[in-house]
């Protein structure tokens, strides 16, 4: 490489992916250490907070969420099913889907884990302002949409 080409750490845009990269990185190893109490792990987390959200979601609708493939739920899910965290049940109009739910136990873990997550958010970034947090977030839903789209592009 001659000395007139940069590096692609010299640019500005890398640097902010890296950032990005390394701050999702720890936070997930900041929140994997923080919810080892719970015997979960971040993925669980994931799954618990959506059927917390969104309860009776079918699989294909979680993993499309999460951004996985189903055979990652197909592993996922027994092993959180076989713990009493949630439970599937058949769908009353297409019994080929199967819709998830929380238990009892699941949704008590899940509130104390999200309560656990969520002290880490505030822990994180209390001194980042509000504005410069909403900024970041745009940010990032713009980076979303057009890897989603690019995404879409390539399964065409």
């Amino acid at each position: 490489m001659n000395k007139n080409q940069s590096l692609p750490w010299d640019h500005p845009r890398f640097r902010s992916w890296i950032a990005v990269a390394r701050a999702c990185q720890l936070m997930q190893q900041s929140l994997t250490r923080s919810l080892a109490d719970f015997d979960i792990k971040p993925p669980h987390l994931d799954i618990l907070v959506n059927l917390y959200r969104f309860e009776g979601i079918s699989q294909q609708e979680l993993a499309r969420k999460l951004l996985v493939g189903r055979s990652n739920m197909s592993m996922l899910l027994p092993q959180m099913e076989k713990r009493g965290l949630i439970e599937r049940r058949g769908d009353a109009r297409d019994k080929r889907v199967l819709r998830l739910y929380l238990t009892t136990e699941g949704r008590r873990l899940t509130e104390a884990a999200m309560a656990i997550q969520t002290d880490l958010i505030e822990r994180t970034l209390s001194d980042e302002p509000i504005e410069q947090c909403m900024a970041t977030a745009d940010s990032m839903e713009r980076i979303i949409t057009v890897l989603l789209k690019d995404l879409s592009n390539d399964d065409d």
